[in-house]
């Protein structure tokens, strides 16, 4: 036994806790290569919205991808709960640090999180040997 080799290695138990690590990662990455686009480019701020939901589509669908590989099973329904449980994070973000209200959009934004996290559960169950 090595300890060193021990040490090393982190890895989250949970699929839903890794594929929201895996997801949040990739929103942030994700916004600051969008933010370096809209720094070089003459884009304006009317893409803004465009962007934000293609990041949050990405970042769900990497991290439904995760949290279905990991879970081996019912791919669509993990990758479904972590859709909902993003949408509930970045609602809950948005109401408390830019006072956003509850509306239809936000039915929307969930119900799309949902679909983007089924479809990709079902592609990481499927990619698991």
């Amino acid at each position: 036994m090595n300890p060193i080799k021990q040490a090393g290695q982190v890895r989250l138990g949970s699929p839903m806790l890794a594929g929201l690590a895996y997801g949040f990662i990739t929103m942030a990455v994700a916004a600051l290569a969008a933010s370096l686009i809209l720094i070089s480019g003459d884009q304006g701020e009317e893409v803004l919205p465009a962007y934000a939901y293609a990041i949050h589509g990405l970042s769900v669908l990497i991290g439904s991808f995760v949290t279905g590989r990991r879970s081996g099973s019912k791919g669509w329904y993990y990758g479904g709960l972590l859709g909902l449980v993003y949408s509930i994070i970045v609602l809950i973000v948005g109401f408390l640090s830019f006072d956003r209200g509850a509306d239809w959009t936000l039915l929307f934004f969930a119900a799309g999180a949902f679909l983007a996290g089924a479809l990709g559960g079902i592609m990481g169950v499927n990619t698991r040997r």
